[in-house]
């Protein structure tokens, strides 16, 4: 491992955490999105991540929940067709919420290790210093 690499991995670290916590964030911005049945519900996000290179971790990509949603009966709604329904996404708002409380709390502890990181490395430097 080379001199700067745990300030390499905790950045990549918090780059993911990032992207995770912004998708979380649309996630549950959309739960009570309401469209047509004719068309396809939110499709929740979720980031594909991978182990990157020299260590660290990588945002590979975004899967994306089912379209198909869940069929509500709301005949009352603008969008409703002939017989009452519209589509909503399939989101379990719980979920979405205890996952957004671990990925703040890994973003957190990413955050501190990079601080540890630069504290130990400004000490080195200090040595012989005086």
């Amino acid at each position: 491992m080379g001199a700067f690499d745990l300030l390499r991995i905790a950045g990549s670290s918090l780059g993911a955490h990032q992207t995770w916590l912004d998708a979380l964030a649309n996630n549950i911005a959309n739960v009570n999105t309401i469209t047509p049945t004719s068309q396809g519900a939110f499709q929740a996000q979720m980031p594909v991540l991978a182990s990157a290179a020299g260590g660290g971790v990588e945002v590979t990509g975004i899967a994306l929940g089912d379209a198909t949603g869940r069929l509500v009966n709301d005949p009352s709604n603008p969008l409703a067709d002939a017989d009452g329904y519209v589509r909503a996404p399939d989101i379990d708002l719980a979920s979405q919420m205890t996952q957004l409380v671990m990925a703040q709390r890994g973003f957190q502890a990413s955050v501190q290790v990079t601080k540890d990181a630069q504290d130990t490395y400004s000490s080195a430097l200090q040595i012989g210093r005086g």
